[in-house]
């Protein structure tokens, strides 16, 4: 295996700017020769100037890896969020927990949707994030531990209902996507705030 990718690295150092730029110098070092300025120790010269052009060529950069950015992941966002629609539509909640599930869905459909609001988040990876978690984790995760311990509790009565944890989790989720939309409606405010100072300075 090694000696089989030995000509690919031959031809790869050929190729670098090591190489190159050695090979620009040596060629420098053989018009001192034709000149006599390099005497009988020419092929010192061409070695030296060689070796110093190869040294101080920048080194091989391989490309940076690409990942999406956060704009491609609200695109896939939002086709998830379709998705867990789908699957709230078909569970039966009691009504204190499906109204707080509307005002839930209804903040991130509107945190989600395409426009300016959803450009702002774009500029925000942990809001991002904080999205993502809700949609992919803490609801589906609530709902469906909800289902079945409500299961558990017909089966055998007595403990507390389910319905106050889900309820409970579902404002704290409202609680965070508030924090998110507070975040950036601050970040607007500044940066409107910041384009008053900037006509100010200008003496208009």
């Amino acid at each position: 295996m090694a000696t089989s990718s030995l000509p690919g690295r031959a031809l790869a150092y050929l190729e670098s700017a090591k190489n190159l730029t050695g090979s620009a110098c040596g060629l420098a070092g053989l018009a001192l020769t034709f000149t006599g300025l390099a005497g009988a120790y020419w092929p010192v010269v061409i070695a030296g100037l060689y070796g110093a052009g190869a040294l101080i060529a920048p080194p091989r950069r391989p490309p940076a890896p690409e990942f999406p950015d956060a704009s491609s992941r609200l695109e896939s966002l939002r086709a998830d969020f379709v998705t867990l629609r789908e699957y709230l539509a078909e569970v039966d909640l009691p009504p204190g927990a499906a109204g707080r599930l509307v005002e839930l869905t209804d903040l991130l459909d509107g945190l989600l949707a395409p426009g300016w609001v959803s450009e702002a988040l774009a500029t925000d990876p942990e809001g991002v994030h904080v999205l993502a978690r809700a949609v992919h984790q803490d609801i589906p995760e609530s709902v469906d531990t909800f289902v079945r311990t409500r299961w558990w509790t017909r089966v055998a009565p007595g403990s507390e209902p389910p319905e106050r944890h889900l309820e409970r989790q579902l404002d704290l989720l409202h609680r965070e996507a508030e924090g998110l939309a507070t975040g950036l409606r601050e970040a607007e405010a500044r940066r409107q705030q910041t384009h008053t100072r900037y006509l100010e300075d200008r003496g208009l």
